[in-house]
């Protein structure tokens, strides 16, 4: 494997893992880098950079990100988001993974990108929970603004510095678990009680 594809890699990597905190954020930066000439896309994704998919993307970015601060329907986009972010992990993936044969690439997709997606639209859920939980929902909004602020930030390295990026992500993997197992313990506590 060459430099250029592992990078591809960890790009497609980085972007799936943003679609775990909002759907469209990763295809609006995707979109903007490709048009800039800023992001190489893979064969058969070049409309991702056209101008009606920019369009597309940006209006879906404002409408799911203003979506979250509105309470339930906060709660709508997360049970929809779960299969969106699986599907929109796996095309970011596919689309910038380069110099690799379409079924190791889709393979790839598939099973890292959207995975990763899914993993990480888990671990926002359990952190909106655990918002709720111990703010009754005042939290939410909060939340809200740190998940889009992930998205962004991590969608913007994973294209500017790939390897940033991925330390970014096992940070975030590593405080995920941490509230994960901190709801969990809590749970647990509170049905002995």
């Amino acid at each position: 494997m060459d430099s250029q594809t592992f990078l591809s890699i960890l790009v497609g990597g980085g972007l799936a893992a943003a679609c775990g905190f909002r759907v469209f954020v990763p295809l609006l930066v995707m979109s903007l880098a490709a048009r800039a000439g800023h992001l190489q896309l893979g064969t058969g994704f070049g409309w991702i950079g056209s101008g009606p998919a920019l369009t597309a993307f940006a209006a879906a970015t404002v409408l799911e990100v203003a979506g979250y601060f509105i309470p339930y329907v906060d709660h709508v986009l997360d049970v929809l988001g779960a299969p969106a972010a699986v599907v929109a992990g796996t095309l970011v993936t596919a689309s910038s993974v380069v110099g690799m044969s379409p079924f190791l690439r889709w393979s790839l997709a598939i099973i890292a990108g959207g995975g990763l997606a899914g993993l990480v639209h888990a671990a926002t859920g359990a952190t909106r929970a655990a918002s709720l939980a111990t703010t009754g929902g005042l939290g939410n909004p909060a939340v809200a603004a740190a998940e889009a602020g992930g998205s962004t930030l991590l969608s913007v390295l994973a294209i500017a510095a790939p390897l940033v990026a991925f330390a970014v992500l096992a940070v975030l993997v590593l405080l995920a678990w941490r509230v994960f197992r901190f709801a969990s313990r809590s749970g647990r506590a509170r049905t002995r009680a």
